[in-house]
């Protein structure tokens, strides 16, 4: 007898910067045009605002915006919320938060509960301290979910892809694959990056997407990012 869960994939990036929301949006919406139920997930977001008295990030806000109706609660999608833009670790030291790993599991496990498939976007790059103790990467394992790692291409990247990738598989994480993400169209000689980024990495690309490209028109380019996600369905037998 096989054992299905819920599909979910952790969205890391080569850095801050390098587009791991709009991906994370455009897959959101990619899987609704499967007629999945898609809902994502922002464990942790520092660099918010207060909104009616709360703390509102704007992350966590596309996320829940481009998460499948009925769209969950906003403390199920974004747990931990820190107003200073700065590392969540000290954001979290600095607001006497401790980062709780248990916590995010609940949260990711209601959600998984309700929904076809379940995008969890990271923060910053993937080697990220929550708290003196844990490390994002921990997160990742407890809820054991495979990878996707967004790569923005600029100067710098095919060092940053690298490292990055070599840190996941260290951490014994799961790579599915990449998605170049062409945030710099001033890259000199962009193509051959991503090729030598492509040579080298031994996980498939999964998606190139165009500089300036709104959400919508990016989903349909990272849909087929979603075939090893869905594939991974099945958990084993029992």
């Amino acid at each position: 007898m096989t054992a299905v869960r819920t599909p979910a994939v952790f969205i890391t990036g080569t850095d801050t910067g390098a587009g791991k929301t709009r991906i994370s949006c455009a897959l959101l919406l990619a899987a609704q045009r499967r007629s999945l139920r898609a809902v994502g997930m922002k464990p942790v977001a520092s660099g918010s605002t207060w909104q009616a008295g709360a703390l509102r990030n704007e992350d966590a806000d596309l996320i829940h915006a481009h998460s499948s109706p009925p769209v969950p609660a906003r403390a199920l999608i974004n747990p931990y919320t820190f107003e200073e833009p700065i590392a969540p670790q000290l954001a979290a030291r600095h607001a006497g938060v401790e980062i709780e790993l248990g916590r995010m599991q609940t949260c990711f496990q209601a959600l998984a509960d309700e929904a076809s498939l379940v995008i969890v976007e990271g923060v910053g790059g993937w080697a990220v301290p929550f708290s003196d103790t844990m490390m994002q990467m921990h997160l990742v394992r407890a809820l054991d979910v495979p990878v996707i790692m967004v790569v923005g291409i600029r100067l710098g990247c095919i060092n940053h892809a690298l490292l990055s990738a070599r840190a996941i598989a260290a951490d014994g994480c799961r790579l599915l694959g990449w998605i170049a993400n062409r945030i710099d169209p001033e890259t000199a000689c962009s193509d051959e990056v991503i090729a030598s980024i492509a040579g080298q990495l031994g996980v498939p690309l999964l998606a190139e997407v165009p500089h300036g490209l709104s959400v919508d028109r990016m989903a349909a380019i990272v849909d087929p990012a979603l075939d090893p996600v869905l594939a991974g369905a099945v958990a084993g037998s029992s």
